[in-house]
């Protein structure tokens, strides 16, 4: 995103770029859950007035992200485990249709091609991990996750829904992320996306709805134990 030195007027385009890029930090836990936050820096960071970055954090407080506590500030959320379950129920139906909707009508050339690229470039994540994940590498091992879900959907014509789970994971998001380095070995993850992406391109429904709910079950296996050893960032 562009920066400037003076402070221009804000289209919808600006406050969805600045949400974006904000809600970005706050699932990659480049801030943290009780970081307190400054319209005034974020602003002087994106080049622009208070007003859109005001807009910008009223949709993060609507996701659940941002926290205003009266006569004391502004601060990214703490992870909430109830959120992170809501979260994932949502997901799971949502994604366990869509797989198996891709498993009975078939994937076009361009879908397989995007969810096989996926899985290589998480392969080649965990590689350079040796199994302790950097910020960046997992960072780039998440984004590659992200395309490997995407990509079911958008191959059936049902990127709409995918924009529905998308709103719907940010808590969700920021357990995997924390997940990655510490609970949740990367080549566990990449097995069962082979597994998923197996049982969609053969063709078998019921096999392809196995596989991604046990794929989606995996992230409430760690949560208990990642808010043990990290009480600071989960809400009570």
């Amino acid at each position: 995103m562009p920066r400037t030195s003076a402070a221009p007027l804000a289209s919808p385009a600006d406050i969805a770029g600045i949400h974006a890029e904000i809600r970005q930090d706050i699932v990659l836990l480049r801030m943290r859950p009780g970081q307190r936050l400054s319209e005034n820096t974020l602003a002087s960071r994106f080049g622009i007035s208070r007003t859109p970055v005001r807009a910008a954090l009223i949709r993060l407080i609507d996701e659940g992200l941002i926290d205003v506590l009266p006569q004391r500030g502004t601060f990214v959320s703490r992870i909430s485990l109830g959120a992170v379950r809501r979260a994932r129920f949502v997901r799971r139906a949502l994604e366990i249709a869509i797989v198996r909707r891709a498993a009975e009508v078939g994937m076009p050339t361009a879908a397989r091609t995007a969810i096989a690229d996926a899985i290589q470039r998480q392969e080649a994540a965990s590689r350079e991990a040796h199994g302790v994940a950097d910020q960046a590498t997992a960072e780039r091992f998440t984004k590659a996750d992200d395309d490997f879900h995407r990509a079911f959907a958008e191959g059936i014509g049902l990127a709409d829904v995918w924009a529905v789970v998308e709103r719907e994971k940010s808590q969700f998001d920021r357990i995997r992320f924390l997940s990655l380095s510490q609970a949740t070995p990367m080549p566990v993850l990449i097995a069962q996306h082979r597994a998923i992406f197996a049982a969609v391109a053969a063709g078998n429904p019921a096999e392809a709805e196995a596989a991604i709910g046990t794929h989606m079950d995996e992230v409430l296996k760690v949560a208990s134990g990642l808010a043990s050893s990290h009480p600071d960032l989960f809400a009570p």
